[in-house]
């Protein structure tokens, strides 16, 4: 008889794919971006859940229809090649960056406001105890569902739902007109904003994690393990526009007590005290402090997933020590680490997503394994122009390309390329492997 999970199991596992995406950063982001908009804040909030959400719904079904894991996602190209991608995005994700910076996050945001002499040393204890907190619940992957999905994101989603109430029923201010470049160009400037949330990468790692997960409830059909995955992406992508909707209309309804901070966190910050007074920065704290840790137990248990199959080291293993490298690098350099993760991601973060446009259209290709090599290949090619300019070196040759000056001269050179292997390329057997699942 097939397993099957409960629809509690179902909802909770979509819960922990919503905790793992909401990070503060992805709380951060909107109230700027929605204060920014002001009028035009349904535009620009539109672009903004396109790429916040719909990319890595996107993303997670990718996963889904490549059978789950990495290889299937890459199973056109060089294995080598393929295996370096994956590294590097699990280190700049992982350790080198998101991690950390969740554990840095919560101790400004969260912690820093209630000690009144805060030093180097009460950032180094909070970082100890915060990520042997977070390695307590990514120690066992089977478990995950039960502690993050049944216990620690109702509470993240019960305070969520406390401020998004209060936002709507009692704003603090009314929408001004809208500022910069969402004066003109709402829903583009909102579209290139949700980019900052990095979600893409997200789904491609928690997407393997989270069948890791499926089968750890006994889940062995490809089939149905694509289907709860899928259901995970659409719970998770619900809670996440519910997040942003409200933190966008916090943003627009702003500017009367927090005008020109120039500052999400500190619209937030300003917001959540406005409404609650002294119990604000109490709600607030826990806001924080569950999104960032529930995001770095998601970061560390998937960035062990995969290491460990690489490496003859177990999960436990790698759990342990990506938990010790992020309490570190969360106190030592990390503004150095941000700027040489910047020029990184510029570079991969479009192989991400034609890597996961690649994945939904590999059916229609006549020759797949021509046309994954191609497409990132030109995508990686022109994101690094986007990676030079970051450089302060000079491209202006290439300043005629759509979308330059945003930073996304990769986007027509690859969108030409993909046109291009969709019609050309010869007759190569395109039979789904064992790896894809039909949907």
């Amino acid at each position: 008889m097939k397993k099957t999970l409960k629809i509690t199991d179902i909802i909770a596992l979509g819960f922990m794919t919503f905790a793992f995406f909401l990070g503060a950063g992805n709380i951060i982001f909107p109230p700027l971006a929605g204060q920014l908009a002001g009028e035009n804040m349904l535009p620009a909030m539109s672009g903004f859940l396109v790429t916040a959400v719909g990319l890595p719904l996107i993303g997670i079904i990718a996963v889904a229809m490549a059978g789950g894991g990495w290889k299937g996602l890459t199973r056109d190209l060089p294995s080598k090649v393929a295996t370096l991608m994956a590294v590097l995005i699990f280190i700049i994700i992982g350790p080198a960056f998101a991690a950390p910076r969740t554990g840095l996050v919560a101790y400004e945001m969260a912690v820093k406001p209630f000690i009144t002499d805060a030093s180097q040393t009460s950032l180094t204890i909070f970082s100890i105890i915060f990520f042997a907190v977070a390695l307590f619940f990514a120690w066992s992957r089977g478990k995950l569902i039960d502690m993050i999905g049944k216990f620690l994101t109702p509470a993240l989603f019960v305070v969520l739902t406390v401020l998004a109430i209060a936002v709507f029923v009692n704003p603090q201010g009314t929408i001004v007109a809208a500022q910069g470049d969402y004066v003109t160009q709402a829903f583009t400037t909102g579209f290139l904003e949700g980019y900052n949330t990095m979600d893409t990468f997200a789904a491609l790692m928690f997407g393997m994690l989270i069948v890791d997960v499926i089968r750890g409830k006994g889940i062995t059909d490809d089939k149905t393990t694509c289907t709860y995955l899928i259901y995970a992406g659409l719970i998770a992508a619900t809670g996440l526009a519910f997040v942003y909707v409200s933190l966008f209309y916090l943003g627009a309804t702003s500017s009367s007590i927090a005008a020109g901070v120039g500052n999400g966190g500190t619209i937030l910050t300003t917001y959540v005290m406005a409404l609650f007074g002294s119990t604000g920065q109490i709600i607030l704290s826990a806001i924080v402090l569950l999104a960032c840790l529930t995001t770095a137990i998601g970061l560390i248990s998937a960035c062990a997933d995969y290491f460990s199959t690489l490496t003859s080291m177990s999960y436990k293993k790698w759990a342990v020590l990506l938990a010790v490298v992020c309490a570190i690098v969360a106190n030592v350099g990390l503004n150095m680490l941000i700027a040489l993760s910047v020029p990184v991601l510029f570079a991969l973060y479009p192989v991400a997503i034609a890597l996961v446009v690649l994945t939904l259209i590999r059916k229609w290709l006549p020759n797949p394994c021509l046309a994954y090599r191609v497409v990132l290949l030109v995508s990686f090619a022109f994101s690094m122009i986007d990676v030079a300019k970051y450089l302060k070196f000079d491209v202006s040759l290439f300043s005629s390309l759509p979308l330059f000056h945003y930073g996304m001269a990769w986007v027509l050179p690859t969108l030409i390329a993909l046109i291009i292997t969709r019609f050309v390329g010869g007759n190569q057997p395109n039979d789904d492997d064992k790896n894809s699942v039909k949907i």
